[in-house]
């Protein structure tokens, strides 16, 4: 996967990080939009020029002391009336600026340029609303109580209007494309600090093995984070109870079988000494071949279940060198009768912090398997080296081996080669794995310098 494809995945890829910002982006979007709009509408706020009284009382007092001198009148209400429309020249919103109207004795002396025709002056009741040449208007009406002088303040009071002369001039979206850019950084933040103890739990599941069952350390106090720890510490504890009822039933069951073939066996042999007909010679052999099968089954199925139980006993310092001495010289038997070779290469003493019996298991049936498929004449060479920290212990034999595609698939329990002709339960190697986990080291198989399959077993060094 190259750059171009992993930058894509990155941004394809729906992560709840990325979900919650753009809700939260979305979010500022909808108040930003919202407040515009109430801002915009009827029932907002009222501009200064309709709300402060002493907008229009100045101009009555103008108009008034202003009455005798018509030019000069003019002149100042004009003034007047360019200082209530400045800050909306200033910003280019003259579609809605305020507009201004002044009566006297009657008559209108004096208003806003391209104010509609027609308008006429109403007692005062506060801001109203009014229709202005067919458009709605917030309107304020001043009168003077000695004169009779009406002053009248009109702004535009439609939404529509309002918001294309805004949006028109960018005051709607000019802010929301400054700030949109701001926004993805502190909303990436603030959810990275708040979703930290979601994280943190995480961790942990991740950093559990396959035989950790036990119930999540990390409970954080927040509402959401303990309904889910709970429910997976639920989940763990189903699934623990049931594993060990398989590994007791499974143990049990094997215990229970060693019994009937061990008398199956002493039957079958002293039947084989009292007949000497070939063929019922030959059919008591495979008894016995099949009741071998069967009890080195039922071994490792003990060997299994012992490996998987939770590791309650400490470790002791086990001299690896002097037990692989005492299995092959065990097992040397086993290999003569196969017409195969053992040998044993260790240079120098090692010890491991481990379980005798579980190292008897592993060493066995690595042997055994090498043995097992070593062709008649053929050599199994066990090794030991020290490596850094760790322990390699290597078994090589000169048989078929196993496919590359095969190697991560034959440590399943009771899984087979399909090519191999020889027989087996497919617990060998499910053991071994078990046995160098419970450890804390690992197994990999590889092909043998001179052909053959290469068992290579990592330990830590005591």
């Amino acid at each position: 996967m190259n750059l171009l494809q992993r930058g894509w995945r990155l941004v394809s890829e729906p992560t709840l990080v990325r979900r919650l910002m753009v809700a939260q982006v979305l979010l500022v979007l909808v108040l930003w939009g919202a407040v515009f709009a109430l801002v915009l509408n009827d029932g907002g706020d009222t501009p200064g020029y309709l709300s402060s009284a002493s907008t229009g009382q100045a101009v009555l007092l103008v108009a008034d002391n202003l009455a005798g001198q018509p030019a000069q009148q003019q002149r100042t209400l004009r003034a007047l009336d360019a200082a209530l429309r400045e800050d909306f020249v200033e910003s280019d919103l003259l579609d809605i600026s305020p507009l201004m109207m002044v009566w006297q004795g009657g008559k209108l002396i004096y208003q806003t340029e391209g104010m509609p025709a027609g308008v006429q002056g109403a007692p005062e009741h506060g801001v109203e609303t009014r229709y202005i040449g067919g458009a709605r208007y917030r309107a304020r009406t001043f009168r003077s109580p000695d004169t009779g002088t009406i002053v009248m303040f009109a702004g535009p009071a439609e939404p529509m209007q309002l918001f294309l002369a805004v949006n028109s001039r960018g005051f709607f979206l000019l802010p929301l494309l400054i700030s949109l850019p701001l926004l993805p950084l502190p909303a990436w933040l603030s959810i990275r600090l708040a979703m930290r103890p979601w994280r943190q739990v995480a961790q942990e599941v991740a950093a559990r093995g396959p035989a950790d069952l036990t119930p999540l350390r990390s409970r954080p106090p927040h509402r959401e984070l303990v309904a889910m720890v709970d429910s997976i510490n639920a989940l763990l504890l189903r699934v623990s109870s049931s594993a060990q009822r398989e590994r007791s039933f499974i143990a049990d069951a094997a215990h229970e079988l060693r019994t009937p073939l061990a008398a199956m066996r002493v039957h079958a042999e002293a039947l084989q000494r009292q007949t000497d007909h070939p063929v019922q010679r030959e059919l008591l052999n495979g008894i016995l071949n099949s009741g071998n099968r069967a009890g080195r089954l039922v071994g490792q199925l003990l060997q299994l279940m012992r490996s998987d139980a939770p590791d309650s006993a400490p470790h002791v310092r086990v001299a690896l060198d002097v037990l692989l001495q005492d299995r092959l010289a065990i097992l040397s038997m086993l290999a003569s009768r196969s017409g195969v070779e053992l040998e044993l290469v260790a240079a120098e003493p090692v010890h491991i912090l481990g379980h005798s019996e579980s190292l008897v298991s592993l060493i066995d049936n690595l042997v055994e398997n090498a043995i097992k498929y070593s062709p008649p004449g053929g050599m199994v060479q066990v090794s030991i080296v020290v490596v850094g920290d760790e322990l390699l212990l290597s078994v090589r034999d000169q048989g078929p081996g196993i496919a590359p595609e095969l190697r991560k698939r034959v440590f399943d329990r009771f899984f087979r080669d399909p090519r191999q002709t020889q027989s087996g339960s497919g617990l060998g190697l499910a053991i071994a794995a078990s046995v160098a986990a419970g450890h804390h080291g690992s197994i990999e198989l590889g092909d043998a310098p001179d052909g053959g399959l290469l068992a290579a077993v990592r330990l830590p060094r005591a």
